[in-house]
């Protein structure tokens, strides 16, 4: 009979096969061939009555989920080894389905690793972060409906207080060293550009267009979006007013291409993505401990502060929403706090203290 059939023969195990009203294949196990031939009879019916039973959805292996993530990743990012390398470690995590998987488990993945492997806070959030990229992805494209992790497991709580900052004497140095070595030394206007933008390192490397720089007006802009993909991390554009020093970098960067397309180029012309095969050994021979490249921004925004820079204009060359994060600097400019609580200074004596209530009165 057509569309009953013994997969392997002589097995004698029996399916069906038929299409349903969207003209879907659909195949199931019956077992014996006469139970296939009623099976094959009754879905006929059903068919034509719009009864079908819905079909058992596929299976999505967890490992399916982070090897999309991956690919992204590889895609999407700048830098893409650390977080490649962070989902091999989750992919061994949860072995089975990815429905199955409830925030009780995750949860306690993320907390037996962190302690097994003395991982700071902000590290098991990188972990987080990227099981929650995982099942995004996998909803976005309609492999799962829902997520075990989005709004049901929680971060950790980062100290966001670190600021390390260059001091003049350690910025001198590692200017030194990086005229020592020819490989290094096409690289130092980078260097000047971060330091004197308090740009973020992907909009210098990526997303820095001469198309967005004028040198005249000494200004220039990172959008908000490029192909549609944001790329600013609050989600708005920023403006980067040019002082002479970060002009002189960006007339470098002039001298190495043909004005258009991405601005940070090295010495043959090429654009660059990363600093890696040279900063962090820079810093190491300059003597420098703990320093990343995100601290030059802290720099930048620090020595702004130190000059007397109210916050309101960090935050706003930094590409802050609020003064929550930009508040870490307060506590560099206090000699200019002094200044401003000196004004009220007063020779005269204090007035008594009110001591009856009758002597209060409200003042319009």
């Amino acid at each position: 009979m057509r569309g009953v059939f013994e997969k392997y023969p002589g097995s004698g195990v029996w399916s069906i096969r038929y299409t349903d009203a969207n003209g879907k294949y659909r195949r199931e196990l019956a077992g014996t061939k006469s139970r296939a031939i009623r099976l094959y009879q009754l879905r006929k019916g059903e068919r034509l009555e719009g009864k079908l039973p819905e079909l058992r959805k596929r299976t999505v292996p967890f490992a399916e989920l982070v090897d999309a993530a991956a690919g992204y990743v590889e895609r999407e990012y700048a830098r893409p080894a650390d977080d490649l390398a962070r989902l091999k470690v989750i992919k061994g995590w949860f072995p089975g389905s990815a429905t199955r998987i409830t925030p009780g488990q995750i949860r306690l993945a993320l907390e037996k690793a962190a302690e097994e492997k003395n991982w700071s806070e902000s590290t098991t959030n990188h972990h987080h972060n990227l099981i929650c990229l995982a099942y995004r992805l996998a909803i976005e494209n309609e492999k799962l409906k829902e997520s075990p992790i989005h709004g049901k497991v929680r971060k950790r709580r980062e100290d966001n207080s670190r600021v390390k900052f260059l001091t003049p004497d350690q910025e001198k140095k590692l200017r030194e060293v990086l005229e020592s070595k020819p490989e290094w030394r096409e690289h130092e206007p980078e260097l000047t550009l971060a330091l004197h933008t308090g740009l973020r390192r992907r909009n210098m490397y990526r997303d820095l267009v001469w198309e967005n720089v004028d040198l005249q007006g000494r200004v220039a802009k990172i959008p908000r979006t490029n192909n549609r993909k944001r790329i600013t991390k609050n989600g708005d554009p920023i403006d980067v007013p040019l002082n002479d020093t970060a002009l002189g970098a960006l007339r470098i960067f002039r001298s190495r291409g043909d004005g258009t397309g991405r601005v940070v180029r090295n010495l043959a012309g090429e654009t660059l993505n990363v600093n890696a095969h040279w900063f962090p050994s820079a810093v190491r021979a300059a003597g420098i401990k703990d320093f990343r490249w995100h601290d030059l921004r802290h720099t930048f925004a620090s020595r702004l502060r130190q000059k007397g820079v109210p916050l309101g204009n960090i935050a706003e060359l930094l590409g802050h929403k609020g003064l929550a994060m930009t508040r870490r600097y307060a506590h560099l400019a206090i000699s200019n706090l002094h200044e401003a609580v000196s004004r009220i200074n007063s020779t005269t004596v204090a007035p008594e203290p009110i001591s009856t209530p009758s002597e209060l009165r409200y003042v319009n």
